[in-house]
């Protein structure tokens, strides 16, 4: 038998047909004060839970309530920095490490032994300090951009990591975002990254992380998504595509178009993939890829909102199913679902890159 003292999480969803704003932005106020134990797990991410407090809270128009100059000051804190030119060649990527458990003091020459920078860190460092208004003429993007180049492989995809990983297209994402926030595109060879993407699409119209694989648009990396933003963002296909001359688009829009629309369920919700539950962050994943296509006027918008809703907590926030609690990540794509639903009271989203068109206003 329960003790009175427990709570079924069931209960933490907030029994509303209405988005609540002032709760959504006083759980992320939190947030920005202190993560809760739980986040311990996520440490090597923080740059990353950062991101989505401080655009979450840039989404809901109250970035009024944190101290810009602090924050700019802790997030280029965590950029690397080569001892003098000739570290830009020695295979290394200069960037952005996503905490301080990645990030190494360097040796007694001022040489970084031990280098932590990552694309997705980067990224969302620069997302950051764009999303605040910081000077970018003060980063040195010429560092980040030239050792960025030492990431991208012979087939034209993108380590994270001068040490090595997996090599997909999550990361011909952040590498193509990196270039647009800084607006440099000399960190990357643009016409290889777009055959690794045209590679990844699938028989069935979505894209797989790598070729071959099972097309999804999942939140372990939005393999669709990345394709379709990646393209958009390098400038190799248009805003609103099905409204103009799709046979000439170097992508098999048809298809995808197909393939993302089915990805709405009975409930609402979007899928990540066939036979997959709905969950939130999928009405950014994809919902974001048919707004670059210009279907997202196909969306069955009122039962999308509806199931959203029933994953929204009582304490602000939102989960990824219905009933369970709120965590940053699924809450951050959940203001950026209502964003995409026109809120009223929302800052509308850049797509592509995944911040506010404020934000963007001078890229």
């Amino acid at each position: 038998m329960e003790s009175s003292s427990e709570k079924d999480p069931m209960e933490s969803v907030l029994s509303s047909s209405s988005f609540e704003k002032d709760r959504h932005v006083k759980f992320l106020q939190m947030m920005y004060q202190v993560l809760p134990y739980n986040y311990q797990t996520h440490e090597i991410n923080r740059l990353t839970l950062a991101y989505f407090v401080i655009s979450g809270l840039d989404l809901l128009a109250s970035l009024h309530s944190i101290d810009k100059d602090a924050v700019a000051e802790w997030v280029l804190s965590f950029q690397a920095h080569p001892s003098d030119e000739a570290q830009l060649n020695n295979g290394q990527f200069y960037g952005f490490s996503g905490s301080r458990t990645s990030q190494f003091p360097p040796d007694d020459n001022g040489v970084l032994v031990h280098n932590g920078s990552h694309l997705a860190s980067t990224y969302c460092a620069l997302a950051i300090l764009k999303i605040i208004g910081y000077n970018f003429s003060k980063i040195d993007s010429v560092t980040i951009l030239t050792s960025m180049k030492n990431l991208q492989q012979p087939d034209g995809s993108f380590m994270p990591i001068h040490t090595g990983a997996e090599r997909d297209l999550r990361f011909i994402y952040c590498a193509a975002a990196i270039c647009s926030l800084l607006k440099n595109w000399s960190g990357m060879d643009k016409e290889k990254a777009k055959e690794y993407i045209l590679s990844c699409q699938s028989y069935d119209g979505g894209f797989g992380l790598i070729p071959g694989s099972e097309s999804h648009g999942d939140g372990t990396g939005g393999a669709t998504y990345c394709a379709v933003a990646s393209l958009q963002l390098m400038g190799f296909i248009e805003d609103d595509i099905i409204s103009k001359n799709w046979s000439s688009c170097i992508i098999n829009v048809p298809l995808l178009l197909d393939w993302s629309l089915q990805r709405q369920a009975s409930d609402g919700g979007f899928q990540g993939r066939a036979n997959k539950d709905s969950d939130t962050c999928y009405a950014f994943w994809i919902g974001a890829v048919l707004r670059i296509l210009g279907g997202h006027k196909f969306i069955e918008q009122k039962s999308l909102r509806g199931f959203l809703l029933t994953c929204q907590s009582e304490y602000g926030g939102f989960s990824k199913f219905p009933g369970m609690l709120p965590d940053l990540y699924h809450s951050y794509y959940g203001f950026t679902a209502f964003s995409l639903l026109e809120e009223s009271g929302l800052n509308p989203l850049c797509v592509e890159l995944g911040i506010s068109d404020i934000a963007t206003s001078e890229i």
